[in-house]
């Protein structure tokens, strides 16, 4: 019987750390002074973390993507203020990284480019009306050498460096 009343002790207590949070992780939302919803998302000791949404003024979606200890992570999206996607790419440590994609004003790819924390580092390819019209080449954010065809492009570089 004393064994039972331990077991059955030792069974709730396993029960209540159950429930307990010890990651103190919560959904969270903010607002606008005016009632609107300003941002959601998950919070781990006081911190950002996991997937977040942020919002315009007028209700439409701005921004969505992951956190990490506070920083932005993995990919993210970004939207005008008449929900039409503006850029779209990959953050590491809250730094802008590798191939992005812009867009114009009715949504369409304007240009792709390579960045390097947040700086154009590699190429960057435009389009027009979603039609290929040139590539060009950074170095640290500095224009190096733009092609405007296929072939001079190819005759000088590898299509295995757009990777």
């Amino acid at each position: 019987m004393k064994l039972f009343k331990l077991f059955y002790a030792a069974l709730i207590c396993l029960g209540l750390l159950a429930f307990i949070n010890p990651e103190d992780k919560r959904y969270e939302r903010t607002y606008y002074d005016d009632g609107t919803l300003e941002s959601e998302g998950w919070i781990r000791y006081s911190t950002k973390t996991d997937y977040w949404t942020f919002y315009h003024p007028n209700g439409y979606k701005s921004e969505q993507g992951f956190y990490a200890y506070g920083k932005k992570e993995k990919y993210w999206f970004f939207f005008s203020e008449d929900r039409i996607r503006t850029k779209e790419g990959k953050f590491v440590e809250n730094k802008e990284i590798g191939w992005w994609l812009f867009y114009d004003k009715k949504g369409r790819v304007n240009h792709k480019c390579q960045l390097t924390k947040g700086i154009k580092d590699g190429y960057c390819l435009k389009y027009k009306d979603t039609k290929l019209i040139s590539a060009e080449k950074y170095s640290k954010g500095e224009k190096v050498k733009e092609w405007t065809s296929f072939r001079a492009f190819t005759s000088e570089n590898s299509l295995s460096d757009l990777k």
